[in-house]
């Protein structure tokens, strides 16, 4: 599942794995809501097979991350910062999924200096102004979600949905640690996701000074297409880039996403 490694910020730890080839272009992969850093098999073969050195944290909250309460997505951005000048890399790209989107957007928009490309998949607009969620409320919501997939699961359900298949997830040593992480360690990531995202998220749209990829499935149960439509529409030069399916897309369009973030910038 790759190495554990954790970087500390002014004592507030993050707790990250790094993924492909040593010499492979830097990427910053900001995980959906909720994850984990640790990646399956598939996925990091893929990785490997397009040449991309991939670091993916766990937010603050998530997965031994040292909580951040009242976090804004706009955050994101000096945590990214901190992790690229620990790794030594002064230039990078940035990848996010679902509710990693936004977080790419905001180092995107907040380090144009730093970052090459930003690539988002199935990735959320802003809200509605609208009172965020109350926290009493979202936990035992989420609790609840999280119960019904991990019964899922332990009826012999893979560990997601969608997945051809294969060996139930509860046989999967791996693919339970992976869940138990997403879906039982700890909510506090999830839950102060969901409250930013219903916030201000901290900064205005990328100015184009980046180039931005928005690609999304054509029959995402989960993010509606009007979402990568209004990226589309409010982030100068962003590029459409739809395929066949659903929320999570096979492993040529990963290949298609890490293919385009190695391209030179201009």
């Amino acid at each position: 599942m790759g190495a554990d490694q954790s970087l500390d910020i002014n004592g507030r730890v993050l707790r990250y794995c790094v993924y492909g080839p040593a010499d492979g272009t830097p990427v910053i992969a900001h995980n959906g809501t909720p994850s984990t850093r640790w990646r399956r098999p598939d996925q990091i073969e893929t990785m490997h097979r397009a040449g991309v050195r991939v670091l993916m944290p766990d937010r603050p909250g998530y997965g031994g991350s040292t909580r951040r309460p009242g976090r804004s997505v706009a955050d994101a951005a000096g945590d990214a910062r901190a992790l690229a000048d620990a790794q030594g890399w002064e230039r990078f790209a940035v990848f996010g999924g679902s509710g990693g989107g936004p977080h790419a957007l905001a180092c995107a928009a907040l380090l144009p200096d730093r970052v090459t490309r930003c690539a988002v998949l199935s990735g959320i607009r802003p809200s509605e102004p609208a009172d965020p969620p109350d926290e009493r409320t979202l936990r035992p919501e989420l609790e609840r979600i999280s119960r019904d997939i991990m019964d899922r699961v332990a009826a012999g359900g893979p560990e997601m949905p969608g997945m051809p298949p294969g060996r139930p997830a509860r046989d999967d040593p791996e693919a339970m640690a992976r869940l138990r992480a997403t879906f039982t360690d700890s909510y506090d990531g999830w839950v102060d996701d969901k409250i930013a995202f219903a916030r201000p998220w901290g900064f205005a749209m990328p100015d184009g000074t980046v180039p931005v990829g928005v690609w999304y499935g054509s029959d995402d149960p989960h993010v509606p297409g009007e979402h990568a439509r209004w990226l589309l529409e409010n982030i100068p030069g962003a590029r459409e880039h739809r395929y066949a399916g659903g929320h999570v897309p096979g492993p040529e369009t990963f290949r298609q996403i890490y293919d385009w973030l190695r391209a030179p910038a201009g």
